[in-house]
């Protein structure tokens, strides 16, 4: 029987897909008796809600008149040596590669010089916008694919993924870019159909999920939702914040759909809202894998996306959901209104997206492959 494992995971503490991501693998793979320690500054909101054994490691810079900005990332690099020094890891596992990875990067390098235990090794996990947008800009662009060639494992979340980063830092030979896909997964007992109630009584009923970056699009799936009513009643449920919330509801006033559309906030009660609603608004102009389009399908809601990225790896146009192009708003508002207005297709495109999700995408599945992966990588280090 294989030894448990002693795994360092670095994550951003947010409820976007890497944060939850990691913190759900760190659950399970701590659930499965290896020691886990969750390095952050902040605790990922899945981790707070859950009473599972991982020992997490808040790290928070020094706040000082020289420094512009607090260096967590510094802080966070020092205490993932300080665990391991006293307890020994064998994998860091960073999620992101900018900041994460060179937190790793550093504690690794550090752990090198200590004679006593061999250093842990480096598994890198690319998740999207360290990428396509941060690690492709010139100013880190450099330094994240040294940090790809560096690690002794490198994953993207989606094919996707994985050709746009040979794209951006491999385009000839490829060479440096050996990626690994191990796709993003859901919790298929917490994700499910029963976890709300649909009423055939209600009004049609949208959801959409997103943290209001520019990139989800929001103020634009407004106007694709208003485009698709027709004159029919219907309603758009929005939840999450974040920086295009104003133009969201000053789009919602604009095209007087007050009573139609409803700003929630942030929840943490995502199942049962995503379960009670007929369809699943996805709409962004970039998206790497589509973690919340994922979690719909497991709820058993079929969900409209745009066609861009990762996402037709994880919906089925025409079996699971509906997709469109991402710069045709009229082609997205009549997939809407397809799918939306018609019952007999929620629920037929509603069970296959169940099915599909838990036959591809379940939890304890992927995180098999995971940890097959960090075994792996442990015996290939030279003895």
């Amino acid at each position: 029987m294989d030894r448990p494992l002693r795994i360092g995971m670095l994550c951003h503490p947010t409820y976007g897909g890497s944060g939850v991501i990691a913190s759900e693998l760190a659950l399970s793979l701590a659930r499965r008796g290896n020691v886990v320690h969750l390095f952050s500054h902040a605790v990922p909101p899945r981790l707070a809600r859950s009473s599972g054994p991982v020992q997490m490691h808040v790290s928070q810079g020094l706040p000082y008149p020289l420094f512009a900005s607090t260096p967590h990332d510094l802080a966070i690099a020092s205490k993932v040596l300080t665990v391991h020094r006293s307890e020994g890891l064998d994998i860091l596992h960073a999620h992101y590669a900018l900041p994460h990875a060179v937190s790793a990067f550093l504690a690794r390098s550090a752990a090198q010089t200590d004679t006593t235990r061999p250093a842990p090794l480096l598994v890198t996990t690319l998740h999207g916008t360290d990428i396509t947008i941060v690690g492709s800009d010139p100013a880190y662009a450099p330094l994240t694919q040294f940090l790809i060639a560096t690690s002794d494992s490198a994953t993207a979340v989606s094919e996707s993924l994985a050709e746009d980063t040979r794209r951006h830092f491999c385009p000839e030979t490829g060479s440096g870019c050996e990626i690994e896909v191990l796709p993003n997964f859901v919790d298929t007992d917490f994700f499910h159909p029963s976890a709300g109630q649909k009423d055939d009584s209600d009004l049609p009923h949208v959801v959409h999920v997103s943290n209001f970056r520019p990139v989800k699009r929001v103020p634009w799936l407004v106007r694709a939702f208003h485009q698709a009513l027709r004159g029919r009643p219907a309603r758009l449920t929005l939840i999450g914040d974040g920086p295009d919330e104003a133009e969201c509801r000053r789009q919602v006033a604009e095209l007087h759909l007050e009573e139609q559309v409803h700003f929630l906030g942030m929840r943490d009660v995502l199942p049962q809202l995503i379960a009670s609603a007929d369809v699943f608004a996805l709409t962004s102009s970039e998206e790497s894998f589509g973690l919340s389009a994922l979690e719909a399908m497991a709820c058993g809601t079929p969900v409209v996306a745009t066609r861009v990225g990762g996402i037709p790896e994880v919906i089925t146009h025409g079996e699971t959901g509906l997709l469109a192009e991402a710069d045709d708003l009229p082609g997205y508002a009549e997939r809407l209104a397809e799918l939306l207005f018609d019952p007999a297709a929620i629920r037929r495109f509603g069970q296959a997206a169940r099915k599909h999700a838990v036959e591809r995408f379940a939890r304890e599945q992927v995180v098999s492959q995971y940890e097959d992966l960090y075994r792996s990588v442990l015996a290939s280090r030279p003895s």
